[in-house]
């Protein structure tokens, strides 16, 4: 049997201020063709999780292409094309294969489509016979649609956020597919949605509300009742008709079944949605707590994540970090700024010069204006280094030109590029030590517990703004249908 595998993965962020272009794909890897296996093949994700399944049965595995591009904003039109023309044109050359899979986001949108992953699945069920098997694979903050959901193509989640388990989806999903092919299994997908946005910092798997209702999906699951349930709190800086919580079930061959159980776990998360809301605390708060507890704290910027298509280039925290006299402590206090300009003049200033610096607003212009700072510069680099906390392991992060500069005890990581701040990498590869702050801000929602959980005394959600800011009651949404939870006092479902 042949199984073709190809992957455009894109989290698009209507609010965010950074195009996603050719580069934005590039600059996270675009591999073609053999490259996808060879590339890929030692990282946790999901296709060599579908390998791992694949050739130990004797599957040929045919690459298309693999394509990942940091969140942001809206796909240009014309690079959704070239990577497109490029993955259909491959699928073409390869001849006749058994199936279909693609590991896919599911929040991408494009200038002139919504719906990108539908789109996605569609043109290349057009170029493989009708009948022919399409698994998809999506990232739990998927906005999930009816229109995904063909003859033909099943579809799974994640199970897990914090995203712990990128691989362990590849496996489910070509695992189902081995068993479709085989014969074993006749998908039948069922879908319920939400008028309900959830903040991802309370959207956590191994806590509640969440964690419950994973507990009911995992039992019937073992009980037989489904083959796979996929929960979507979905990613909420989409304003997007669709936009709402959403929830797929596979069953084998029961249609009806399916249907009943998506249903049955929408009103379990539709009971328990004032749980949603995330435990916020006000940003001079959080500082305050860190300057005075003992121990190590860490503090969530989710306002400004890099990883859900903020800029990471928003001054609040430095500003208040100034302001609460942050520089004078006696121990010291870590955060981060994406800042080309400023990188490179603290590189050509060199180690050890006193530079005097307009930092942070160069691309989110509308959201506030540089600060002006007095510091030293400690260190300089390519800005490469290799994940190595669990759920990116492996994963190779290019931040481009990046420094380290000190205003008394305040250490700032400025790096060239926006990038994940999910692994303790992004302190530690540039010599900062966990251990030696008393303050540490991480530009993440929820991810990056993974990685600071084991060296924190205290995490703190701190109300920061910007582009994917962690309160739901901040956005500002136009296309979204109304009403929505908890925009609106939505009385029942509907």
């Amino acid at each position: 049997m042949r199984i073709a595998i190809g992957s455009l993965f894109q989290e698009s962020n209507t609010f965010s201020p950074r195009p996603t272009t050719l580069e934005s794909f590039q600059a996270v890897y675009l591999w073609r063709g053999d490259e996808v296996f060879s590339k890929l093949r030692g990282a946790r994700i999901e296709i060599p999780g579908c390998l791992s399944v694949l050739e130990p049965e004797g599957i040929e595995a045919i690459p298309l292409i693999a394509t990942s591009a940091l969140a942001g904003g809206v796909v240009a039109r014309a690079t959704f094309e070239l990577l497109m023309s490029d993955m259909e044109a491959r699928l073409k050359q390869a001849g006749k294969v058994d199936a279909v899979l693609l590991p896919l986001h599911g929040a991408m949108a494009i200038e002139d489509e919504d719906d990108a992953e539908s789109e996605i699945i569609e043109r290349i069920a057009r170029l493989v016979p009708d009948g022919t098997p399409i698994g998809v694979s999506l990232d739990l903050h998927g906005l999930v649609t009816e229109r995904m959901l063909k003859p033909n193509v099943f579809v799974i989640g994640y199970r897990d956020y914090p995203h712990i388990d990128m691989f362990e989806t590849g496996v489910r999903l070509a695992e189902t597919m081995v068993g479709v092919l085989k014969g074993r299994i006749v998908p039948r997908m069922a879908i319920a949605k939400l008028p309900l946005i959830v903040s991802p910092s309370k959207a956590r798997t191994v806590e509640d509300p969440l964690k419950s209702i994973v507990a009911v999906v995992r039992k019937m699951e073992a009980d037989g009742e489904i083959l796979h349930g996929s929960l979507f709190p979905v990613q909420p800086w989409l304003d997007l008709p669709g936009l709402g919580f959403g929830v797929l079930v596979c069953t084998n061959g029961d249609a009806p079944g399916a249907q009943r159980a998506a249903n049955k776990l929408a009103d379990l998360v539709w009971e328990r949605r004032h749980e949603f809301e995330p435990d916020l605390v006000d940003l001079k708060s959080s500082i305050d707590v860190g300057l005075r507890e003992d121990g190590t704290t860490v503090v969530a910027d989710s306002g400004d994540a890099p990883s859900g298509g903020s800029a990471a280039d928003n001054t609040s925290v430095l500003k208040a970090l100034l302001d609460a006299g942050a520089d004078r402590s006696d121990r010291k206090i870590y955060l981060t700024m994406c800042d080309a300009d400023a990188a490179k003049i603290c590189a050509r200033g060199g180690v050890g010069s006193t530079q005097a610096l307009d930092v942070g607003h160069k691309v989110s212009r509308s959201d506030g204006t540089p600060l002006r700072i007095q510091c030293r510069v400690h260190s300089v680099s390519d800005g490469t280094f290799t994940m190595l906390d669990a759920g990116s392991r492996g994963i190779t992060v290019e931040l481009g030109l990046t420094v380290v500069v000190s205003i008394g005890s305040i250490r700032m990581v400025i790096r060239s590029n926006p990038s994940f701040e999910w692994d303790t990498g992004i302190y530690t590869a540039f010599g900062l030590r966990i251990e030696e702050a008393s303050l540490i801000f991480v530009k993440s929602p929820s991810h990056f517990r993974v990685s600071y959980a084991p060296h924190a005394s205290r995490i703190l959600l701190a109300d920061t703004p910007g582009p994917t800011c962690p309160n739901m009651r901040r956005l500002v949404l136009h296309r979204v249908r109304r009403p929505v939870f908890p925009l609106d006092d939505v009385k029942r479902l509907i």
